[in-house]
């Protein structure tokens, strides 16, 4: 793979190339780590790559990579910068023949992902979003059970994102990853609600198989000076008609990345959280059950996408892992003209405009008077 962001001093960058090699699939063989050629550069050599496959810009890695022989080149890109340079790179990569990897969102607005999808198809190559939450075995699991009717009809969905790491104008500090989180021109038209709301949004629907079809939404900026929204509190209709809560939240003070979702059905509920990643709770009338990664008789999905013996936890970087590990094996299928197995699933371009979508459809409920405002495919 080949890599645009992600120097030495950015976040998102390490956790991915430490998710893409821990399964022995996948090499880090070039890269145009920063807008910086000279931190481009010094990433590089940090990361033990030759001079020659480092690059100034993402640009001239694709133009130089392309011209190597098949089996030298790489053969994905990864693009781990913030939002306002995902689509370049995605789009001159799928130009140019090669597979993309993409953190979230897919792009800075809709008409650009709109684009994106357009050329995934038709050039026919393989893209991944890396909503790296439906990577866990206990998500599986979920979406698994609800597939086989354990829970019946589904009737309601909750769905949290609480964090507290910008309780306060954090931005105004020098910090990095807050100035561009929270920039208008770098993160797109919503704050909080593209970098976490979506990742909420993406795991009701994938754990449900639901579509969300309505949404009535009140966003907030309850820090003095900053640009985009901190807060929201969003009501869901579904496609079956189910109901749901989203709320999330970057000022809920004191909370890391408490990521929950609870789903209540005919039959029964369940409830996982990813700081307790490993286990699922499966309410009933009649009792509750603990659902433990590595236990039992477990569906195929979250078998295979369990790494080690039970007991051991398993996360964050597994979860990714597994991502970048399903991503291989399609490259390689699509090598040899196969299907991938859609047991090895990742999130699509698809997932990825869904996202843009549900971003302006919130935006436009938040400022209508109306309120409930249909989501449209």
């Amino acid at each position: 793979m080949g890599m645009v962001g992600g120097s030495t001093d950015a976040f998102i960058g390490a956790v991915h190339r430490r998710a893409a090699i821990m399964d022995g699939e996948i090499e880090l063989v070039c890269g145009a780590f920063s807008s910086s050629p000279e931190k481009s550069k010094a990433t590089g050599r940090a990361l033990y790559l030759p001079d020659e496959r480092v690059y100034g810009t993402y640009e001239e890695m694709i133009q130089q990579e392309k011209k190597l022989p098949k089996g030298e080149r790489m053969d994905f890109v990864v693009i781990v910068t913030p939002n306002h340079v995902h689509h370049g790179p995605t789009k001159m990569a799928l130009e140019n023949g090669f597979h993309v990897v993409c953190d979230k969102p897919i792009t800075l607005n809709t008409a650009e992902a709109e684009e994106i999808v357009a050329l995934v198809k038709e050039t026919g190559l393989l893209f991944c979003l890396t909503h790296n939450y439906t990577g866990y075995p206990m998500v599986k699991e979920a979406r698994h059970l609800i597939r086989s009717g354990a829970l019946g009809q589904i009737r309601k969905v909750i769905v949290e994102y609480p964090q507290g790491w910008l309780a306060t104008l954090v931005e105004a500090t020098g910090n990095k990853q807050a100035a561009w989180r929270t920039d208008p021109a770098r993160s797109g038209a919503a704050g909080g609600l593209g970098d976490i709301g979506t990742h909420a949004e993406n795991l009701a629907e994938y754990i449900t198989g639901l579509k969300i079809t309505e949404v009535c939404a009140d966003l907030t900026i309850f820090v003095e000076g900053r640009l985009l929204d901190d807060d929201a509190h969003i009501l869901l209709r579904f496609d079956n008609g189910a109901k749901g809560i989203l709320q999330n939240s970057q000022i809920a003070n004191g909370e890391e990345n408490d990521l929950n979702i609870r789903v209540y059905g005919e039959h029964g509920g369940l409830q996982w959280k990813q700081m307790e990643p490993n286990t699922l709770i499966h309410k009933t009338q009649e009792g509750v059950r603990i659902i433990r990664t590595g236990v039992g008789n477990l569906s195929e999905a979250a078998q295979v996408h369990t790494r080690i013996p039970a007991g051991h936890p398993e996360g964050y970087f597994e979860a990714f892992a597994n991502l970048y590990r399903n991503f291989a094996l399609a490259v390689r299928a699509y090598e040899i003209g196969h299907k991938p197995d859609p047991l090895f699933d990742f999130p699509s371009a698809e997932d990825g405009l869904r996202g843009m979508k549900f971003i302006d459809t919130v935006i436009a409920s938040n400022e209508s008077d109306t309120k409930w405002t249909p989501f449209h495919e």
